[in-house]
């Protein structure tokens, strides 16, 4: 209080102006400092927004879905005329993308996602079971050469199926047309691959004992698989007008399994021997789960009755992929259990003359 003390009263009272000045400039501070920060997060959030998108999960809120620079999601009114294939999905398609886009792409949410990923740990699954059969099933049941052949033929082409189809899921937004239907043609392909999997493996066991039949039904089916490949080339295989041809031509090649199936029970003595009634419910269960893919393939049901509910999950053509990995999973099952019992049962005599 020196410099004043004749007035005391008064120098406190401008001690007190001094003080209430300090304190006014450290809260300035300290809002500027807050302020600031506010504007910082808000400037971090509204970078993070121009990279979401809401969507609608069928009957949940919106969900904010962040994507990377240069990909958005289109409604089906906006997206090229190639790509409208199901009026039903009314939203969540990728669009106009080049290759590198389409590849990032993959790890968005994007009404393509469940189709995508079911498929790539479809071909995750089958390239395990085939690292598995080689070095612990088939050795442990000494298996021959061939039964090693014939495994690693079949899963190869699981796999090839697998991938082909996540090809064209990954690449169909692509900005040309023509690349996209490349990649479609090399869906329809790795299905006929598929099939012919599962031809191999089921015919070269349910003939084993019988080698003139064996050659000449995987000679057939050979020939079958390989009509559908040069089918193929023909410049109208993938347009809109064909689509039932397609459809009728895959399930030619697929329902003549019932041939050789039909030959094999009169070849082992009908359905009353123990060794066709072990192995023909298998197949019917495998054309059963096969017939409900179908359906849910050209009826586009559920997403029929409910248009724009299931954009995202829960689509036909979503349930036609797990029922696809599914079926094919069966069938593998179902081979190894053949190749047990081939393997620890001699041929009937009746059946190797015929």
């Amino acid at each position: 209080m020196q410099g004043c003390p004749a007035r005391p009263e008064r120098c406190r009272t401008r001690a007190g102006r001094e003080l209430l000045r300090l304190v006014k400039c450290l809260c300035h501070v300290s809002n500027s400092f807050s302020l600031a920060v506010d504007c910082s997060s808000w400037i971090m959030h509204q970078k993070l927004l121009k990279n979401a998108h809401y969507i609608e999960l069928g009957s949940y809120q919106y969900w904010p879905v962040l994507v990377p620079r240069g990909i958005r999601l289109y409604t089906y009114e906006q997206i090229p005329l190639f790509l409208k294939d199901n009026p039903y999905i009314t939203d969540g398609y990728r669009a106009y993308l080049p290759s590198r886009l389409c590849l990032k792409s993959l790890f968005i949410l994007s009404n393509e996602t469940v189709n995508i990923w079911s498929h790539l740990l479809g071909f995750l699954l089958f390239f395990s079971l085939g690292i598995y059969d080689m070095t612990a099933v088939l050795p442990s049941a000494s298996a021959s050469r061939e039964d090693f052949v014939i495994c690693s033929i079949y899963l190869f082409c699981f796999q090839v199926c697998m991938l082909c189809s996540v090809g064209y899921h990954v690449f169909c937004c692509h900005r040309s047309e023509k690349t996209s239907r490349r990649w479609m043609a090399l869906d329809y392909a790795g299905i006929s691959v598929g099939i012919l999997g599962c031809y191999v493996s089921g015919v070269f066991y349910a003939f084993y004992c019988n080698n003139y039949w064996r050659q000449i039904y995987l000679i057939t089916v050979l020939a079958m698989i390989l009509t559908v490949f040069f089918a193929q080339i023909h410049p109208n295989y993938l347009s809109q007008q064909w689509q039932r041809l397609r459809l009728f031509i895959f399930c030619s090649v697929a329902g003549y399994g019932v041939v050789p199936t039909v030959h094999w029970v009169w070849l082992n003595g009908g359905v009353g021997e123990s060794v066709v009634q072990d192995f023909v419910p298998r197949i019917i269960v495998m054309y059963l789960m096969a017939a409900v893919a179908f359906l849910f393939y050209i009826s586009k049901v559920p997403e029929r009755y409910f248009p724009g509910h299931l954009n995202y999950l829960g689509s036909s053509h979503q349930l036609w992929h797990i029922f696809v990995v599914l079926m094919l999973y069966w069938w593998h099952q179902s081979v190894m259990y053949v190749v047990q019992y081939r393997l620890n049962q001699p041929c009937p005599d009746h059946v190797e003359n015929l």
